[in-house]
């Protein structure tokens, strides 16, 4: 390739970039009514997406160091009291929640133990007639429902970006390719400088589609993925903390005989 023909090239093509930006505003702008507000639509799916996934981003991260740092914090206390008056500072965990839901379940019975039976310590509550490990299993069931249900609040909207936004564009496209194909069927004219145009500025529905879905499902994905890892430690947490329950209450059985 000469030198000459090489400068001839480039200057027939232009600076791509801008040029290609412009163009993509101006089909936008040019494009029909339908297609237009198809594309608003499409606008508010991506904007509330990634608001939810900015938000999510915060909060799942947040969620799993500060479980970390509680976890780290109930197997080097022993004593509960303590754990129940440290674990006020990890509002973000729901280990620490589920730990303070059972430990309140736990102070209950006990009080409940020491007004029935008139026993100070209450030992019998896990193991005698009150019944209190199945009370306590329950509540941290709950509280587990409760935390996994708030970490996938609006997780579902992701989902529904996902599923939705790739066929929304796609029937935007169509709407304007049949438009294109009316106005040329209108005029009477059928090359290529007058479909064009027309073809192009419906696939811009369809490319906004997918540039709202993509993410959304990467997001949506990812997601799902931390939530079912931090449900598995609130599910490991929950049978320890029952362990550790049982364990005492055996031992000081043992102690009272």
């Amino acid at each position: 390739m000469t030198p000459e023909l090489l400068i001839k090239l480039l200057t027939a093509a232009g600076p791509t970039s801008p040029a290609g930006g412009s163009n993509i505003w101006s089909m936008m702008v040019h494009a029909g009514l339908m297609v237009k507000l198809i594309l608003l639509l499409l606008l508010a799916f991506s904007i509330i997406s990634w608001t939810i996934i900015i938000y999510k981003s915060f909060q799942i991260r947040k969620a799993r160091r500060e479980s970390y740092y509680f976890l780290e914090l109930f197997w080097k206390s022993r004593s509960l009291v303590a754990i129940y008056n440290e674990s006020r500072k990890f509002e973000g965990s729901p280990i620490a929640e589920i730990f303070r839901v059972g430990y309140q379940e736990l102070t209950r019975l006990r009080k409940s133990a020491r007004d029935a039976t008139g026993n100070e310590e209450g030992s019998d509550i896990l193991t005698g007639q009150f019944h209190g490990l199945d009370n306590i299993q329950r509540s941290l069931r709950r509280a587990m429902s409760v935390e996994t249900s708030r970490l996938v609040r609006t997780l579902s909207f992701l989902a529904t970006t996902g599923n939705t936004t790739p066929f929304i564009g796609l029937f935007g496209t169509v709407w304007g390719i049949m438009s294109s194909f009316h106005e040329i069927g209108m005029v009477g004219a059928a090359n290529l400088a007058v479909v064009a145009p027309g073809i192009s500025e419906a696939l811009v529905a369809t490319a906004a589609g997918l540039a709202a879905a993509i993410p959304a499902v990467v997001a949506y994905n990812y997601f799902n993925s931390q939530v079912e890892v931090l449900e598995t430690e609130m599910t490991n947490f929950a049978s320890d903390f029952i362990n550790i329950l049982e364990r005492d209450s055996l031992k000081k059985a043992s102690a009272q005989r």
